[in-house]
């Protein structure tokens, strides 16, 4: 049998002649990268794949071979953990998703996106890349219920604020999420419920390296989540409230938290003004609870909507693309 190291010279001994031998070439390389990937050798599989000649005067290529060698360069450096790498072969995926026809490679096209994103810490294209996932019949239900538990988990690390609050509203309502073990942290945060120093602790434990990496101020990305969680929290409950009592609410000191809701203010996630002199802040609660909640209803309806609109149009543009392009790109 041929180890790694006799293909590895059979390579190089064609490389002189590639272009006539390029199939033979081709498979060479892809049973290297077998062998690399055997022995978790990720880094030296991307770099064989990425040798492979996908375009070619001498045979034709498919964009769905294409998009099979470069899906395949994806994984193996997300596998090392390294999204910067993995996203560049994404986007040479994306230039030709449509006209891809195999349903795997669409789906791993699918879950790299959700991994990308949720990797460089973009929790809710993530999340909604999760949820999508979720969705797909032809992926067994154990592993439906795990993309769902992770745009959970993605949708509560991601800033407070309206586009949270519509991606929280979706998956609330989804009647699966009951059966997953985020489902009493997602319950909390979607119904404005302060959420206790033990709640969050036992979510954390099941977190991701690269999901409690600390951010410039020491704190990890739950602890940012959680404390803007809980400060909106606190606007459903006090008209106004001193900066000492709110730091107290929160588990953290007067000036961090004033420096939360002043940032959260200023980027329209929080409604509210600042008495700076008298050291207090002022909710604006002017809405009735019952509103905010039928106004959030109304939100989540014509999101829902859009994404089902969106859904028929790629539908369209995959299965009729030249009535497509004469109807709709035009």
């Amino acid at each position: 049998m041929l180890t790694s190291y006799n293909r590895t010279q059979i390579i190089q001994i064609l490389a002189p002649k590639v272009v006539s031998y390029e199939q033979q070439d081709t498979e060479l390389k892809l049973i290297l990268a077998d062998t690399y990937e055997a022995d978790n050798d990720f880094i030296n599989s991307a770099k064989t794949l990425q040798t492979i000649a996908l375009e070619s005067s001498q045979r034709t290529v498919s964009d769905d071979e294409k998009a099979k060698v470069w899906m395949r360069i994806c994984r193996c450096y997300l596998e090392e953990d390294d999204p910067t790498n993995a996203l560049t072969y994404l986007n040479k995926i994306k230039q030709i998703i449509f006209s891809v026809t195999d349903q795997p490679t669409r789906l791993q096209f699918q879950l790299c996106q959700a991994r990308i994103s949720d990797s460089q810490r973009n929790f809710l294209d993530a999340s909604a890349a999760y949820l999508t996932l979720s969705n797909e019949a032809v992926i067994d239900e154990e592993e439906r219920l795990q993309a769902l538990s992770a745009a959970i988990t993605c949708a509560v690390l991601a800033p407070a604020g309206p586009l949270r609050g519509r991606q929280l509203a979706k998956l609330y309502k989804d009647e699966r999420t009951s059966d997953t073990p985020e489902y009493s942290i997602l319950e909390k945060i979607f119904l404005d419920r302060i959420l206790a120093p033990s709640e969050v602790a036992a979510f954390a434990a099941n977190l991701k390296d690269h999901q409690l990496a600390k951010t410039s101020d020491g704190s990890t990305v739950l602890d940012k989540a959680v404390l803007e969680h809980n400060l909106l929290a606190v606007s459903r409950i006090y008209a106004n409230i001193s900066f000492q009592n709110l730091g107290g609410l929160l588990g953290v000191d007067a000036d961090k938290a004033e420096v939360y809701a002043s940032t959260m203010i200023e980027s329209n996630r929080l409604s509210g003004s600042i008495d700076q002199i008298a050291g207090v802040i002022h909710f604006n609660t002017k809405e009735s609870g019952l509103a905010k909640m039928d106004l959030r209803a109304w939100d989540t309806n014509v999101q829902n909507l859009a994404e089902e609109v969106e859904k028929v149009t790629t539908l369209i543009q995959r299965e009729e693309p030249a009535w497509y392009e004469q109807h709709v790109a035009a």
